[in-house]
């Protein structure tokens, strides 16, 4: 009720402004009223174009300023290096470009302002310029595009040639599961049509087959740093997509097909937290949630760095909550967290 208030009050102020504007108007009897621009208008607006293109470099410059600490720190994956030099040399090119065109722009629309007397220069056709301002587009989103389609299938190498790690993720409405292939590093076959809630069958696995026997499902994803993964990514529900933004890893997972994605983790969790850059976000983090917990907020808790696996699909009412942590740690600290994990086949056991 008090929403529809508030609206309603601020409709009734924007007419009485509206009215107030129109009462002043008529009563500005001996003023000129023309809708036709004179040279003075005309002068005075590219002034103001001339304000609006220092406006739009200095909040630029501003932004960069003040937002750039919120971007993502170094990539910890073995692609992420390259993936970031393509991301950085297109942004490079667009604020290029839109500082020369933003300016020519605005300086001719200046240069060129209406004034009495004057008659535009007009021209029907002129081939040049039109090869010109084609044919460099072209030249420049073709390079990007190549250079974009090698870096892709330099990414999307999903080959079992290196003796990956076989990792599933498992996407439902609203969490993620792991599964580990076991000793074997082989992963059973599985069918969300054999799926049993009462025997904690939550990924339909084949009981049957002797390679679901040794996997591990868990709720937590470790990894090995160093050591390719190769992701198989399945959904029970709806679309969803696996984004792990500090790897710059991402794939949607999707109903019915199991889609894949592979990377090999260059940073563990601990040596991420020692970043400047990761120790100042959390400073900076915790200085707020201290905040919060004086006020005796929730949320309010210390907060410790973490690689996380997020749904970046919009996918019900709980999609912002649909997240999964990530433990990157060294070979000898991944096996003995893996030995120590239940086997899907010790967890029907228990369940007879």
């Amino acid at each position: 009720m008090s929403t529809v208030l508030t609206i309603a009050v601020l409709v009734l102020v924007a007419i009485a402004i509206w009215q107030m504007t129109k009462i002043f108007e008529l009563s500005q009897v001996k003023a000129e009223i023309t809708q036709v621009a004179n040279d003075k208008d005309n002068k005075y607006n590219g002034y103001l174009l001339f304000a609006f293109l220092v406006f739009i470099y200095l909040i630029t410059i501003f932004c960069f300023w003040k937002y750039s600490k919120f971007i993502l720190p170094e990539a910890a994956s073995e692609h992420g290096g390259e993936y970031d030099s393509l991301l950085l040399w297109s942004f490079v090119i667009i604020f290029i470009v839109q500082t020369i065109t933003q300016a020519l722009l605005h300086y001719f629309g200046y240069k060129y302002r209406g004034e009495k007397g004057r008659k535009a220069l007009f021209f029907a056709d002129n081939d040049r310029l039109e090869f010109i301002w084609t044919i460099i587009p072209v030249i420049v989103l073709a390079g990007l595009i190549l250079w974009g389609l090698y870096t892709w299938t330099n990414i999307m190498d999903i080959n079992e040639d290196d003796d990956p790690l076989i990792v599933e993720l498992y996407a439902q409405q609203f969490n993620w599961t792991a599964r580990y292939g076991g000793g074997d590093n082989v992963l059973g076959d599985a069918n969300v049509r054999m799926i049993d809630i009462d025997k904690a069958n939550v990924l339909g696995l084949d009981e049957s087959d002797p390679n679901a026997a040794d996997d591990i499902i868990v709720k937590e994803l470790h990894l090995p740093v160093g050591r390719k993964v190769n992701f198989k990514m399945r959904s029970q529900d709806v679309l969803h997509s696996a984004y792990m933004p500090h790897f710059r890893a991402q794939m949607n997972c999707v109903p019915g097909m199991i889609t894949e994605f592979s990377f090999t983790p260059t940073i563990t969790t601990a040596e991420m937290r020692l970043k400047p850059e990761i120790v100042d976000k959390v400073n900076r983090t915790n200085a707020i949630r201290a905040e919060r917990a004086a006020n005796g907020e929730p949320n309010s808790d210390p907060w410790e760095f973490d690689y996380v696996l997020l749904c970046n699909k919009i996918c019900g009412k709980s999609h912002y909550n649909m997240q999964m942590k990530i433990i990157v740690e060294t070979e000898e600290e991944y096996n003995e967290w893996i030995a120590s994990q239940q086997t899907f086949g010790d967890l029907m056991a228990s369940m007879k």
